[in-house]
């Protein structure tokens, strides 16, 4: 069995496809396990079989008013991954959609007052980025993909903030020494991302008339230290 699992909270099949691939290059190892929680729900002893486990991202948002049962198995589900790396009994990187759920878990608010399109962005590691195994060596800036609609207000209780910038503060976290958050997706190369355009183009995450425009600038960004923070993390706990 592989020492590695990515966690799917995508509903679409091709996307999720890609994600997994996607992390699978970035993390630098063959072999990822997959569960996918919108199919299958977490088997709690499952987590002990794996050193790390990666989290990718979702259309859903915490902030959604009606959830269905099956956002709120997944969410319930996502905070016991959580609860199992802050308690250090495996490793977690989460990205996107799941920073939100840990903040709130942890007792922190998520707010859609801060949103990021889809695009290239700059952010800089805090102080205390530097010493982490993780996150120190791309300090103290690094060029990340973004597309969400919801973020931290503020980091919450118990974690440390890691990276940020001036559209959304909260960029990056850790909790304890073996849970990350971030809002970002750290894991596709700008042809990932540009083919994951396509997938939600009518979906809200930049304006359908500017396809084009905003998928040029994707394609013409040069984003390589996503791809080195978990590779970093695989070469930590994996």
């Amino acid at each position: 069995m592989a020492s590695l699992l990515y966690v799917c909270v995508r509903p679409e099949r091709g996307a999720a496809d890609a994600e997994h691939a996607s992390f699978r290059r970035a993390l630098g190892v063959d072999v990822v396990d997959r569960l996918d929680l919108l199919s299958e729900r977490l088997d709690p002893a499952r987590l002990g079989h794996y050193s790390a486990i990666v989290v990718g991202g979702s259309p859903f948002n915490v902030t959604d008013g009606a959830k269905t049962p099956v956002q709120r198995a997944v969410e319930s589900d996502l905070e016991q991954i959580a609860r199992a790396a802050i308690a250090g009994e495996t490793a977690a990187f989460f990205t996107c959609y799941g920073i939100g759920v840990i903040t709130r878990m942890l007792g922190g608010e998520v707010t859609t007052a801060t949103p990021e399109s889809t695009s290239a962005t700059a952010i800089q590691t805090t102080p205390a980025a530097a010493s982490d195994p993780v996150f120190g060596p791309s300090a103290p800036a690094l060029t990340v993909l973004t597309a969400h609609k919801e973020s931290a207000v503020a980091v919450p209780p118990g974690a440390v903030l890691l990276a940020s910038n001036a559209v959304c503060p909260v960029q990056a976290y850790r909790v304890g020494t073996h849970l990350y958050a971030v809002q970002f997706h750290p894991e596709p190369t700008p042809r990932d991302f540009a083919d994951r355009m396509t997938l939600y183009r009518t979906t809200g995450y930049f304006d359908p008339s500017e396809f084009d425009s905003v998928q040029t600038q994707v394609l013409s960004a040069s984003v390589t230290e996503g791809a080195a923070l978990l590779r970093r993390f695989a070469e930590t706990f994996a």
